[in-house]
């Protein structure tokens, strides 16, 4: 039986998030540590395999209450058939003849849900790469992105920007720039200038999440969205501020000032307080990682904070008071470890 098995992995926002998805720019990472996969094989009719995230039988009332919280109400089975659907219509429009035959397709994925980790673009990735292998062809890379972003914004109405979707395609350390000097169209749809920058560079991170404190991105880029179709002053200032100061953690890094590219990930946070709604809970995280001597900002938007440590003291620090507040503390994998190895 032929299998085809494709992975995606979550993703930690650096600088410049969310600018992302209004002309901005940002850093982003890999973060190796959790993936969504796909994996098809063929099958008599073409299915798609419900995964746990799409249960809809519980033991209770609680039980049903506690999977809204994690998985919102809607699981991944959607994007994965939104994926098909605009898989096929790419293919149709450049022309490609897909092979006959069916296929089941089925996700699966660890990555924790709704803390802003890109677990949702994870599947689409994983997904659309799973079809390319099926049926053999080759979506240049530059518009993958792009194209895995459509799923969501065009078939499925959510809000969201390109840079979960440009580092889950690129991986490992990566500079985006979405300023419309930069954006180019390609088979039909808009993508940014992207350049892989050295893992390397990096100081040594962290990254700290907790799943009592998930909340759904649409809550906060559906109410930026809206204020930025209407101007706000205040959105397009700090839109502003964010894509410079993505420019210069582009900089510290080239430039091996790690303690610099510390500085320009807390200042993001602090650019981001002045026009988003906090939530307690998530600036707790932050105050307490700071507290302890390491820098913090959002990972994404909810709750996963991602920064940098000055020593293996600072870290034990970190964790334990992060811990203590319900975190989970881990070191971010932001390449294969194999590859560093052979490097």
């Amino acid at each position: 039986m032929r299998i085809v098995r494709q992975r995606a992995y979550a993703r930690a926002g650096l600088v410049g998030n969310p600018s992302d998805g209004y002309g901005g720019r940002t850093i982003s990472m890999s973060v190796r540590n959790f993936f969504a996969e796909a994996v098809l094989y063929e099958w008599e009719d073409l299915e798609l395999v419900p995964s746990s995230e799409d249960q809809s039988r519980f033991g209770s009332l609680e039980e049903l209450v506690q999977d809204v919280r994690l998985h919102g109400y809607y699981g991944g089975i959607r994007l994965v058939k939104a994926t098909i659907k605009k898989f096929w219509e790419y293919c149709q429009r450049r022309g490609w003849r897909l092979g006959a035959g069916n296929f089941s397709v089925r996700y699966q994925t660890n990555i924790p849900r709704q803390v802003g980790l890109a677990g949702s673009s994870a599947i689409i990735v994983a997904t659309l790469r799973g079809l390319a292998q099926w049926y053999g062809v080759e979506i240049p890379q530059r518009v993958q992105p792009s194209l895995a972003l459509a799923v969501e914004t065009d078939e499925l109405g959510i809000a969201a920007g390109l840079q979960d979707r440009v580092i889950q395609v690129y991986e490992g350390l990566v500079y985006m720039d979405f300023t419309p000097e930069r954006m180019v169209e390609i088979d039909g749809y808009r993508c940014g200038e992207y350049e892989p920058l050295e893992p390397r560079s990096l100081p040594p991170m962290y990254l700290a999440f907790s799943d009592a404190q998930a909340e759904p991105t649409e809550i906060v880029h559906g109410e930026l969205r809206s204020r930025w179709l209407h101007r706000d002053p205040n959105v397009l200032h700090a839109m502003q501020e964010l894509a410079e100061l993505t420019r210069e953690g582009r900089e510290a890094l080239l430039a091996g000032d790690q303690r610099r590219f510390g500085q320009i990930m807390n200042r993001n946070f602090d650019i981001r307080r002045t026009i988003c709604d906090i939530n307690p809970a998530h600036l707790r995280m932050v105050e307490t990682a700071r507290r302890a001597g390491a820098t913090a900002k959002f990972a994404g938007s909810g709750g996963a904070i991602v920064g940098s440590y000055p020593d293996e003291s600072t870290y034990a620090r970190l964790e334990r008071e992060l811990r203590a507040i319900g975190c989970t503390v881990i070191r971010p994998q932001c390449v294969d470890v194999g590859l560093l190895k052979e490097a």
